[in-house]
């Protein structure tokens, strides 16, 4: 980050106007200070998480090739999914690949003709296979299409050759545009209890049962 000098006994505004700090009203400087303080934070526990993100990736790495070098072949799943478990089965780790998906313009194609499928089927058809079929192409808040939804209109079986022929198009018009690798570290007490999974996003994570230092500790380790 680059920070524009600021001469002491000043602060700079939002226009990068200097404003002396005696005129700065008290509690903006109180919410200036408090969100420095949090930035400080976040920015030394995202390095930590990325050097353990790296680590964890490189171990993983490192023991796949090993597996390999010795049977001829990797452990792992469809897509390179990995899963390693502790000699207890009370420790595992997996690895999941995500891919990335766009849809083509196969996929107005399809609806055309599930559309039509249901405008052929409507004398004796299942109002409930319209209602599928348009939830699973309505467009949510953001633009997105109902993934899940569409995914769920391949599963359908119908016999017939105007449905096959959407669904057809509907598989045609999936693009994979990249993936991303997702790493999840879960443990339990003994083999018979339900698996707990370490949290590693702040939306999970629980707060601590004591608020930490007025300033950031120094770090005993290196993640």
């Amino acid at each position: 980050m680059t920070k524009t000098s600021v001469p002491d006994g000043y602060m700079a505004d939002a226009k990068g106007r200097l404003i002396p700090e005696s005129q700065v009203k008290p509690q903006h400087k109180l919410e200036d200070q408090t969100v420095r303080k949090i930035l400080g934070y976040a920015l030394k526990l995202s390095a930590q998480i990325g050097r353990f993100k790296g680590h964890t990736y490189d171990d993983i790495a490192s023991f796949v090739d090993l597996l390999q070098e010795h049977y001829g072949a990797s452990r792992g799943g469809p897509k390179g999914n990995t899963t390693l478990t502790s000699y207890d089965g009370c420790i595992r780790i997996i690895v999941q690949v995500q891919d990335s998906l766009t849809f083509g313009e196969e996929l107005q194609v399809a609806k055309r003709l599930f559309d039509q499928c249901i405008e052929d089927w409507s004398a004796d058809g299942d109002p409930r296979l319209k209602t599928l079929v348009d939830h699973a192409f309505q467009v949510d808040q953001v633009g997105r299409i109902n993934r899940a939804a569409l995914f769920g209109l391949r599963q359908v079986e119908i016999d017939d050759p105007s449905w096959k022929a959407a669904v057809a198009a509907l598989n045609d018009s999936i693009r994979v545009i990249g993936s991303r690798e997702y790493v999840r570290i879960q443990f339990r007490d003994n083999p018979r209890a339900s698996w707990r999974t370490v949290p590693l996003d702040l939306a999970s994570c629980e707060a601590p049962a004591s608020a930490p230092a007025a300033e950031p500790a120094a770090e005993s380790a290196e993640g």
